[in-house]
């Protein structure tokens, strides 16, 4: 009879282990899928910061993009992109091979395909709002394929794959003594630095809109023109909805909820310290920059200004600078890199107008130089016990942290500091060495800039019907009077013939604005 009994026991013990098991299973399942929900809410977000900053003779024009980015990464990162990012292929590092169009993949793992690709979508996102207002259509869906399909791919592989190099699990990238890796929990580097360097390169490439820096016949204006968003509460909206899909992008970055680390940390104690420190960054940034440039103004014209567009960035600027670190530093230190950014997104922005760089959202600042410096910032303020709780090993004596709390605790380790640069320039030469060659042959082509006629008067007219033109003239109205130069409008067009004694599309243009 005992014995019946111990059976029928362990019969019960074994049923409710298998049911626990299935919980957290399901639990996990629920969690991931949220996350990669909210990190592709994030869309909204961006469409909605793009069609409040550009004029509204280009909202639509802007807002197609965006879904053609969603659209285009998704079957990019489904054919290829995923193969090449977490496909196996142990014995080369550098790229993965198996996976193409999700072959072989147990649909246990099409969640985290979803997750990924949400991720990628993002980094290919960055470079719309940067290229507004003068950008072919086609060269944006081709660009969002090849980024989502091979760029992107290259970089998460080498930073979050269990095969890449960089991987902070592989420990590899100074020998087999100095265990020691990147870490980048969320993709400061990985999302914002790709996304950022191809912004910068393209619009490099494509060259300022009409107006923004130089008049008619090509002049410099002494003072840049500014081309003002159209509606500063999708802005505004956009922003939040940002803010709000950040914490999928942060906290939901642990993947799983239910379990434990490698030294038996709950997860979701990591995942509440992303939350907290996503938080505290971004509003650090937004104070920041609000205050920064309200110092700034007043210095500069006598008069403090708050303006709204700096606070909105500076807040952006700061989720994009403690996504890398989210995990391993302090809430004080979130504080710190959230003013810092702040900061860098005023000195970053100013610095690419004093260099012509037409950036219509500000792109750059935010992704681009705040993503660096969350890397960096990983390197100064990363904390032996949080790395420990994240990666492992227990004994802190052999974890390498961050620079600023070596100093604290008597030491002069930076090997932390130098795997996050090596990231950084890894990150930048490879996006550079395959974006900028894409790009120029996209300009060579002609399939990279809008015709003239139609960026002037914006590129949601569709040339079909003339009549409406004046509806047009809202947006090129907003150039600076030095732009026209208050010529005679027959002078003007007679100055823009081409060697034919035809018109140029920016005569026509010019003359059209006029009129209206």
């Amino acid at each position: 009879m005992d014995e019946d009994n111990i059976f029928s026991n362990n019969c019960v013990v074994k049923q409710l282990s298998a049911t626990d098991e299935r919980l957290a299973n399901a639990l996990d399942f629920l969690f991931l899928l949220y996350a990669a929900s909210l990190v592709f809410f994030m869309q909204a977000g961006f469409a909605m910061v793009c069609a409040g900053s550009v004029r509204k003779i280009c909202v639509q024009n802007s807002m197609l993009k965006n879904i053609m980015d969603a659209c285009g990464a998704a079957l990019g990162f489904w054919s290829f992109g995923y193969a090449f990012a977490y496909g196996d292929g142990s014995s080369n590092s550098f790229i993965g091979a198996t996976h193409f169009f999700l072959s072989d993949l147990d649909v246990s793992q099409y969640t985290m395909w979803l997750f990924q690709y949400a991720f990628a979508a993002t980094s290919a996102t960055i470079v719309v709002g940067t290229l507004a207002e003068r950008c072919q259509m086609t060269a944006y869906l081709v660009y969002s394929f090849v980024l989502t399909g091979f760029v992107y791919p290259v970089v998460a592989r080498a930073v979050w794959s269990e095969h890449g190099f960089l991987n902070y699990d592989n420990g590899k990238m100074f020998g087999e003594e100095i265990a020691i890796g990147v870490i980048d929990f969320a993709g400061s580097g990985v999302v914002h630095i790709t996304g950022g360097t191809t912004a910068l390169m393209a619009t490099k490439i494509l060259k300022p809109r009409k107006g923004r820096f130089h008049d008619i016949r090509g002049r410099k204006l002494d003072v840049p023109t500014h081309f003002p968003g159209h509606s500063a509460a999708l802005q505004v909206i956009g922003t939040f909805i940002l803010w709000f899909a950040w914490y999928g992008f942060n906290a939901g970055s642990i993947q799983y909820i239910s379990g434990e680390t490698g030294t038996g940390y709950p997860q979701f104690a990591i995942s509440a310290l992303a939350a907290v420190n996503t938080t505290l960054a971004a509003s650090a940034g937004c104070i920041s920059a609000l205050f920064m440039n309200l110092y700034w103004s007043e210095h500069k014209t006598g008069e403090p200004v708050f303006d709204l567009l700096m606070a909105l960035n500076g807040s952006l600027s700061g989720l994009v600078a403690i996504t890398a670190g989210c995990s391993v530093v302090q809430p004080w230190s979130a504080v710190i890199i959230g003013i810092v950014s702040g900061l860098i997104y005023l000195l970053s922005s100013r610095f690419l107008i004093r260099q012509c760089i037409d950036d219509a959202v500000d792109a750059i600042p935010v992704h681009f130089f705040n993503g660096i410096w969350g890397m960096i910032s990983v390197g100064l303020f990363a904390t032996p016990e949080n790395i420990s709780n994240l990666y492992g090993p227990e004994d802190l004596s052999k974890i390498h942290a961050g620079l600023f709390i070596e100093w604290g605790s008597g030491r002069s380790d930076a090997y932390l500091l130098a795997a996050q640069i090596v990231c950084i320039l890894f990150i930048i030469v490879w996006v550079l060495g395959i974006m900028t060659p894409f790009f120029v042959i996209l300009n060579y082509v002609g399939w990279l800039r809008s015709e003239a006629l139609e960026e002037i008067v914006g590129v949601d007219y569709d040339g079909t019907n003339l009549t409406n033109l004046s509806l047009y003239a809202e947006g090129p109205r907003s150039r600076s009077p030095s732009f026209y130069e208050n010529e005679d409008t027959t002078d003007k067009m007679a100055n823009n013939e081409d060697s034919h004694g035809q018109l140029d599309d920016d005569a026509i243009a010019s003359t059209i604005v006029i009129n209206a």
